[in-house]
């Protein structure tokens, strides 16, 4: 079973060109798509869940012709966007029982079955009577992700699922994808970048429409080894590297400036070896994407 990107590109009547030449190939399992604001991540949603029309290029999922025949994928899809909204006074089970009923459980007594199981899934069976305007950040995800699995889904897609969620409601979402993603194609969308190195087996990282580096998180980082060095620096000192050392990524550190740069061979003597983590791989990759 897989998700076939081919040369997938879409403009909107803005100009602005969303993606350009799109082409991934996604197998079961967790795929994770990183990408700053506006790189296109979700544009790329919203095309491949049929909520859009792609410009040039194909769509396919375990054979079916997605742009032709976009009803036989929203049969098999489930599909969390980055803004979920709720009826903030319908409560929980009230919410996911209406769902099913649009999604064609009709019948009574098995669609009760399928809302407990999916509220007992997503550690909400004891919050069911519970009004969702009632609920924290990471409950309302969990919900989103009950009302994606009604139905079945062989493909899931989730569009920034952790974006401001505490750590706590991080790590039980985590465990919640993890779970669901045998025997699915589940497509993580997001800017973070501990996200994907998680929970991924494959990534593709998106920028300015295209996609710029893609494959096993554990290898495209093995990649920059001995390639990724360090220091503390000044902000005058930071200021006279810029231009002169491809510097992939600044932070501070306990109230210092940590710099990582990217260089086959050591840039000074006060640069120290570091071992590479997907976070560098990540801003390497955007750092080649503008470079001329």
């Amino acid at each position: 079973m897989e998700l076939i990107l081919d040369r997938v590109s879409k403009r909107y009547p803005n100009g602005v060109q969303a993606l350009q030449e799109v082409s991934l190939t996604i197998s079961t399992g967790m795929f994770g798509l990183l990408g700053p604001n506006g790189a296109g991540k979700s544009s790329l949603m919203r095309s491949i869940a049929t909520l859009q029309h792609i410009d040039a290029g194909a769509i396919t999922f375990d054979g079916v012709d997605v742009v032709r025949e976009p009803e036989k994928l929203r049969e098999r899809l489930g599909y969390l966007p980055q803004e979920f909204g709720v009826y903030p006074k319908v409560s929980a089970h009230d919410m996911l029982d209406h769902l099913a009923q649009l999604k064609g459980l009709s019948n009574r007594a098995h669609r009760r079955d399928v809302v407990e199981s999916l509220l007992k899934k997503t550690n909400l069976w004891q919050h069911a009577s519970r009004r969702l305007g009632g609920f924290s950040g990471g409950m309302k995800q969990r919900f989103g992700i009950a009302q994606a699995l009604l139905g079945n889904p062989r493909l899931l897609i989730v569009d920034e699922p952790t974006a401001g969620l505490d750590p706590e409601e991080r790590a039980r979402f985590h465990h919640l994808l993890t779970e669901i993603s045998s025997g699915v194609v589940v497509l993580l969308s997001t800017h973070i970048v501990s996200d994907v190195a998680e929970l991924c087996q494959q990534m593709a990282i998106l920028a300015q429409g295209r996609v710029v580096l893609q494959g096993n998180p554990l290898e495209v980082t093995d990649a920059l080894e001995g390639r990724v060095w360090k220091r503390f620096v000044t902000p005058d000192e930071l200021a006279a590297m810029q231009g002169r050392l491809t510097i992939i990524a600044s932070r501070s550190v306990a109230g210092r400036r940590l710099v990582h740069v990217y260089a086959t061979e050591r840039p000074d003597a006060d640069f120290e070896p570091v071992a590479p983590d997907l976070e560098d791989v990540y801003f390497h990759a955007l750092h080649a994407a503008k470079a001329p």
